[in-house]
């Protein structure tokens, strides 16, 4: 709206000053036709509101025969030097002010010889256009300020939150190297522990036998944390990540761990990145009803096709009493942005069958 009020303007403007050019050619009497006049400031006026931005220096050259030719375009004329110096570089100009000055002297020159009205004539249209040329260069000089100081506080801007998110990932880095320290100190203790409880000659088999397995998992967790210190230490370096694949082992492992789990898998062809989310759903999950749930029966369940997406569940039967362990209820926040990230859905909580049921849709996406 505000561009077409402005096109509007200026049209208004060069039909003003066509007007007062065509009036005084009138009054010398030598002039075309009022109707050739009217069709010819039409047409310029025309020409324009349709080029003067798109092609600003073509529309001015042409305007410049035009308005030697007639009176009402020479209005037309003026505004179309004033878009040159708007829209293009101070030499393109004052390169074509230049031409229609030496071009409007020696027209001029040849019809009205060196007379006093002449010289009035060329330095009043001279100057005047002169004028409109500086005026658009001082507008355009403007713009580029504004849209440098704009580009400026972009800038600022940027390098400030920058600065925020290098200062937020240094401290979570330091908080992630103290919770190595002390998990690390702790989970070496268990180890530690469980190794000599493997090791013991009078502990019963099954008793060993968990021995090794949470020796075993307390080795795996501190591979765990240092992968995660070296990640944060060198992050453009590239890991392997779970795929679905890896499901049945993780689920394996839990079993080893004494947790009865059923599996059921049945995609194929499953893309890399939404089979990892699905291995850390399962993963959650099966975490989750060790901590609360001990004891229980599991059930996994892993299906879907390129058409349907890929549907995860997980669901155990709701345990009232007996020992659980402490959780600290950000698993299933996690999980939930993971999956809302990825695009999908995820839902949970106890059914009305007595089971807590954890279920997750994600979207059949490379």
């Amino acid at each position: 709206m505000r561009r077409w009020l402005v096109e509007a303007a200026l049209a208004a403007v060069a039909v003003a000053m066509g007007s007062f050019f065509l009036w005084t050619t009138l009054n010398e009497g030598d002039n075309w036709p009022i109707e050739v006049e009217l069709v010819a400031g039409a047409v310029a006026v025309a020409a324009l509101i349709r080029y003067r931005r798109s092609r600003p220096v073509a529309l001015a050259v042409a305007l410049i025969v035009f308005g030697l030719l007639f009176g009402l375009p020479m209005g037309a004329t003026a505004i179309a030097l004033f878009s040159v110096a708007l829209y293009r570089p101070a030499p393109v100009a004052a390169a074509v002010t230049a031409l229609h000055a030496v071009t409007l002297a020696t027209v001029y020159l040849i019809a009205l010889g060196p007379t006093r009205t002449y010289w009035e004539a060329t330095i009043f249209l001279v100057l005047l256009h002169v004028i409109l040329v500086a005026i658009g260069m001082l507008i355009r000089a403007q713009r580029q300020l504004v849209r440098s100081w704009a580009e400026r506080a972009r800038e600022a801007e940027q390098g400030e939150e920058l600065r925020v998110d290098q200062a937020r990932l240094a401290e979570r880095e330091r908080i992630a190297r103290e919770m190595h320290d002390v998990l690390a100190h702790r989970i070496s203790l268990l180890a530690v522990h469980a190794g000599a409880l493997e090791v013991r000659r009078d502990a019963p088999e099954s008793e060993r036998a968990a021995a090794g397995v949470i020796r075993q998992s307390a080795h795996s967790a501190l591979e765990e944390l240092r992968q995660v210190i070296g990640m944060l230490r060198e992050p453009a370096q590239d890991r392997p990540q779970p795929t679905l694949a890896d499901v049945p082992a993780l689920v394996e492992q839990s079993r080893e761990a004494g947790v009865r789990v059923e599996l059921e898998l049945a995609a194929a062809g499953v893309p890399a990145g939404v089979g990892r989310h699905a291995y850390r759903i399962v993963q959650e999950a099966l975490t989750n009803a060790r901590k609360h749930a001990p004891g229980t029966r599991v059930r996994v369940a892993v299906t879907g096709h390129a058409e349907q997406g890929l549907v995860v569940e997980v669901g155990n039967p709701l345990r009232s009493g007996g020992p659980t362990l402490p959780g600290s209820g950000t698993g299933l926040v996690g999980l939930r942005e993971r999956v809302q990230l990825a695009g999908g859905r995820l839902d949970h909580g106890p059914t009305a069958n007595g089971e807590f049921e954890l279920r997750a849709w994600l979207p059949w996406n490379p």
